[in-house]
């Protein structure tokens, strides 16, 4: 049954996000809903291909879980593991599709409280595994783990979007701080919550994310905010390159 369950949710959760482009969903596309709250943090378009990398290994774990949960006696570490974790991940399927109708129907203020639940729930999702994680093999790691800690990132990046969204809706002044610092300011959090990740965490997944999206915004902003596009360049090559020095690091422990 909970095999069945995790299906339906992942294929829902693509079905919807799927109509949102090709209908749209309430006449507009999701970019199209973006441009009605122009604020300076907003990446280029090319930016969002990332959610193809996301809902692939969103596929991957669906199937690993199969995989998994029907052979319990073979692999008990990991199905405890799965345990833990995966009705946070049920609750991601649905606020995913709650965000899509909610930002389609306009519905800015519901949208940011729908992000931050989401934000929360893959919170929760990457503490409860980290008693369980280190029981996991490197493949089973990539299949079960890394898959919520590139989503973790995107989302850590949209919740800040979104919030930014909120306050362009509200007119909000950013008590007098100019366009291009607020912007400046929001992501230096990013990179900040990169570094922690990358830091604390040994993980080179969340900080590549967050380096991503920076250099979205480099490409977006940059033509038109030469000092947000000095900020987010710095964050985004200083993010990768701590990043990959710690998959080095990783390949050389493993080599060794």
């Amino acid at each position: 049954m909970k095999i069945i369950i995790n299906w339906l949710l992942f294929i829902s959760m693509i079905a919807v996000n799927a109509m949102a482009n090709i209908l749209p969903i309430n006449g507009y596309n999701t970019g199209q809903v973006s441009a009605f709250y122009p604020n300076a943090f907003v990446p280029a378009g090319f930016t969002f291909s990332i959610w193809g990398i996301i809902y692939l290994m969103l596929l991957n774990y669906t199937i690993a879980y199969t995989y998994y949960k029907l052979k319990p006696a073979q692999f008990e570490q990991v199905n405890k593991y799965l345990d833990r974790i995966n009705n946070f991940y049920l609750g991601t399927c649905i606020l995913n599709m709650a965000w899509i109708i909610a930002w389609h129907y306009l519905q800015i203020e519901i949208s940011f409280l729908i992000m931050l639940l989401f934000l929360y729930s893959l919170i929760q999702l990457f503490l409860k595994s980290l008693s369980l994680s280190p029981a996991l093999n490197k493949t089973q790691r990539f299949l079960l783990l890394s898959p919520f800690l590139v989503y973790l990132g995107w989302i850590s990046v949209a919740t800040i979007a979104n919030a930014t969204a909120l306050l362009v809706a509200y007119n909000w002044s950013a008590f007098g701080i100019g366009v291009a610092y607020w912007s400046a300011f929001m992501i230096l959090i990013a990179a900040v919550l990169g570094l922690v990740f990358l830091k604390k965490y040994n993980s080179y997944e969340y900080p590549m994310v967050i380096a991503w999206a920076l250099w979205g915004i480099h490409s977006s902003q940059g033509p038109i905010y030469p000092f947000v596009d000095s900020v987010a360049t710095v964050g985004s090559f200083y993010l990768l390159i701590m990043a990959l020095i710690l998959v080095y690091k990783d390949l050389k422990n493993k080599i060794v």
